[in-house]
């Protein structure tokens, strides 16, 4: 690379001395326009329509990256064809690293790098030249612009951007199957030679992998590879650039592949036959031994089903796979007996739940192995022959009566004796008891069917040779009923008859009760008693169905004359021995329409009027209480207006001081009651203050007549209020009755001086005294204080 560059340089100084030699006119031309080769424009003629105007045109610069020599790096020459050699242009540079990065010999126009440079940091740079005079400082040259290119060189390895890598691929598969594509990048210019061009290869995981070196694709190379055998592989990957020549640059990565499973080994039973030991007391569904087959599979592709092949045993065990082990754990379905037998052998089948049907060919995914059970003998408690005992018994048997008995053997080898006795959680009251070597029950007091019909309790058996082995067993007794309880007639035990009853009538139909437990078909017979069969009123009809009809034997029945009868009725029974009973019956006559309905069966209706009905009885004693009450009535009225008319014939209410026991609510109270009716008409509308409550202060205008005061009445009034208001005894202010109107007047006006206009001297009273006897107490008094008047004495 370096010789090309050399070889352009040396090419560009042979043509014009390295200079840019004159060029006919043309228009402004730009870095743009040019092509990406040297150009060399040779000097010719100029017509005389063309400017003269010089200007240059130059090529892309190159530079080569990383450059490690001592001095700066050569770029290339400017010169402009003004330029004449005597040092009267001036070269300038700007842009991209002019002055930090590119230098420029201002008077010679070379151009130097001052400093290494990287291609993958910044691949080229874009500068601007200028030539200018040196004195006037003018440009002499239009500004140009033109690129300096970093020529690339191999400095970058390839790298693997995304490793190391994980990747699987299933175990068995064919050659060539894909596993993994890697990439790796690198950062020279692809563009330029082959620094970027990559080749990959393995450097470590052969002969079991292979890579494609143009695209990195990474395939099996072995068939049936076995996971089984080895499971994980660590594949080492190169990417070498320069299309892997000597000299390239390399970067590897690290590829670990896993091969996964797939079912391609059946389970297989690590021997043929197994022995278990199985005591004969297992409990039915416990677990007695396990077995396991072995598939070196892995996940789901090891799950294994086991069953048992029908066969010798295979009723009495089950087994079903722990999902944990995949071991077959066998179960027992049925009890172990040592002494009905004492061995069992049965084969279990195991086989793969999910099958890949490309290993098929290679046979059955399954094995077969055999199973051989051993019973051991276990000391037993006795079995008794039954699992539950029934028996029966008579009440009122005597005691000591065997009623039956239970059997219980030892079947172990060598078999011991049995004892047996009752279990008193279950009999607590000692009804009956065991013989201990027997087994024979009887009875150990008096039974009762009535009281306790049935009795359950428990029989334990233990061995002798080893009394903590016992078992138990239920017994039930059914004690058995005894006819010792005569029949009774049922409810109910009072019946009635109507006085127009007819001979055979049925009045009554009555059955028995019997406390003792009747047998089926158990029969009741009924029949009057011998000394009512005499003459009887009435008679029993018996149905035979343990039902019986009383019957009349009369034409009518009077209750003036009897008013009960008493008829006794005889029930007999049909068990061993008869029991019988003798049951009284009353009977009561009542009086009935002609329907034979009951009006009434009472005593005191035989003493009612012959021909008077109930609702003629229910009608007067209406009447008699309507009349009762309207007498209630009128009296209260004519109290009522007696005292009316004693109050309106005493004097006007208004003169009279109302008296009330409630005191009220005190002087606060304004709704103690109303005396409106008690006031003048005119002053009700004119004035609407209360007078039943103490006014408070108003300053209220009055209007006076024309005539002079007199004092005499108000001092008195003043006089009388002061007395009240300073009295303990007095009663409350609200109990006080005010009035404010005095009457519509009178022929002798008013006796008020209020308002009259004259004094008290000028005042003459001796009319008072033709005012008659009624006004003779105030004549006298006013006639007093007149002749003891100070004032008139001289």
């Amino acid at each position: 690379m370096l010789t090309r560059n050399c070889l352009s340089l040396l090419l560009w100084v042979l043509f014009d001395g390295g200079l840019l030699t004159p060029l006919q006119p043309q228009p402004q031309q730009t870095l743009a326009t040019e092509p990406r080769e040297n150009v060399i424009h040779l000097p010719g003629q100029r017509s005389h329509f063309q400017r003269v105007k010089r200007g240059w045109v130059w090529n892309q610069f190159f530079v080569l990256e990383e450059y490690m020599g001592s001095e700066p790096q050569y770029v290339g020459k400017l010169h402009s064809d003004l330029d004449k050699g005597e040092g009267t242009v001036k070269y300038t540079l700007s842009g991209d690293g002019a002055g930090t990065v590119f230098t420029i010999d201002e008077t010679t126009g070379d151009i130097h790098a001052i400093r290494s440079l990287d291609r993958e940091e910044k691949p080229f740079y874009t500068l601007r030249a200028q030539a200018v005079d040196i004195e006037t400082r003018k440009p002499l040259e239009p500004e140009s612009e033109f690129i300096i290119k970093v020529q690339d060189i191999n400095d970058n390895e390839p790298k693997f951007l995304d490793g190391p890598y994980v990747a699987t691929v299933p175990e068995m598969s064919p050659v060539g199957a894909y596993v993994l594509q890697v990439k790796a990048t690198d950062a020279d210019d692809p563009t330029y030679g082959n620094s970027a061009r990559v080749v990959y290869s393995i450097l470590q995981g052969q002969p079991y992998f292979s890579i494609d070196p143009k695209t990195g694709v990474i395939r099996t190379a072995l068939p049936n590879m076995d996971r089984e055998v080895k499971e994980q592989y660590q594949v080492l990957i190169q990417a070498k650039d320069m299309g892997g020549q000597l000299g390239g640059l390399a970067g590897t990565t690290i590829v670990n592949i896993t091969l996964t499973d797939v079912n391609d080994n059946p389970p297989r039973f690590p021997k043929s036959i197994f022995h278990l030991k199985v005591p004969e007391s297992s409990p039915i569904g416990s677990a007695i031994g396990r077995i396991r087959a072995v598939d070196p599979d892995f996940g789901q592709n090891a799950e294994i089903e086991y069953n048992i092949v029908p066969g010798d045993g295979g009723n009495l065990f089950d087994i079903v796979t722990d999902e944990d082990t995949q071991e077959g754990v066998i179960k027992l379905k049925k009890p172990l007996d040592f002494e009905t037998k004492k061995a069992y052998t049965f084969k279990v089948e195991a086989s793969n739940l999910h099958l890949d049907h490309r290993f098929h060919s290679a046979g059955p995914f399954k094995d077969t192995a055999t199973v051989k059970i051993s019973v051991l003998d276990v000391d037993e408690p006795p079995v008794f022959s039954k699992p539950l005992y029934t028996m029966e018994v008579y009440e009122d048997t005597p005691v000591g009566t065997i009623i039956g008995a239970v059997t219980a053997q030892d079947l172990d080898v060598g078999s011991s004796a049995v004892r047996y006795f009752i279990d008193w959680k279950s009999d607590g009251d000692s009804y009956f008891t065991i013989d201990g070597n027997e087994g024979t029950i009887a009875t150990n007091e008096l039974l009762d069917r009535e009281s306790t019909a049935q009795y359950n309790f428990s029989i334990i058996a233990s061995k002798v040779s080893n009394p903590l082995l016992t078992s138990k067993v239920n017994i039930l007794i059914n004690v058995l009923d005894v006819n010792e309880f005569p029949p009774e007639i049922s409810v109910p035990y009072e019946t009635a008859v109507c006085e127009n009853a007819k001979p055979g009538q049925i009045i009554q139909i009555v059955s028995a009760a019997d406390r003792d437990l009747s047998p089926a078909g158990q029969q009741f017979s009924f029949r009057l008693s011998p000394e009512a069969a005499i003459k009887p009123n009435f008679t029993v009809r018996d149905f035979r169905n343990n039902t019986a009809g009383i019957e009349t034997r009369r034409n009518g029945y009077s209750r003036r004359q009897q008013e009960l009868y008493f008829l006794p009725v005889v029930i007999e029974d049909s068990s061993y021995p008869v029991q019988s009973s003798t049951n009284t019956m009353t009977i009561r006559v009542c009086r009935c329409d002609s329907d034979g309905t009951i009006l009434s069966c009472n005593v005191e209706a035989i003493f009612l009027p012959v021909g008077l009905s109930t609702g003629a009885l229910i009608a007067i004693l209406l009447c008699i209480v309507i009349l009762l009450a309207i007498v209630v009535l009128y009296v209260a009225l004519r109290r009522q207006k007696k005292k009316d008319t004693l109050m309106t014939s005493k004097e006007d209410i208004r003169d009279n001081v109302i008296h009330y026991d409630d005191e009220g609510g005190g002087e606060e109270d304004t709704q103690a009651f109303d005396i409106g009716a008690l006031r003048n008409p005119k002053v009700i509308e004119e004035n609407k203050i209360r007078r039943d409550i103490k006014p408070d202060s108003l300053c209220l205008p009055r209007q006076r007549p024309p005539m002079e005061d007199n004092t005499d009445i108000r001092d008195f009034i003043h006089q009388r209020l002061q007395e009240n208001d300073v009295d303990p005894t007095a009663p409350p202010y609200d109990s006080l009755a005010t009035y404010a109107y005095e009457g519509s007047g009178s022929v002798a006006e008013s006796l008020s001086s209020i308002d009259s206009l004259t004094t008290e001297a000028d005042q003459d009273y001796d009319y008072l005294t033709d005012w008659g006897p009624r006004f003779k107490v105030l004549a006298d008094m006013f006639g007093e204080e007149e002749s003891y008047n100070p004032d008139k004495v001289t």
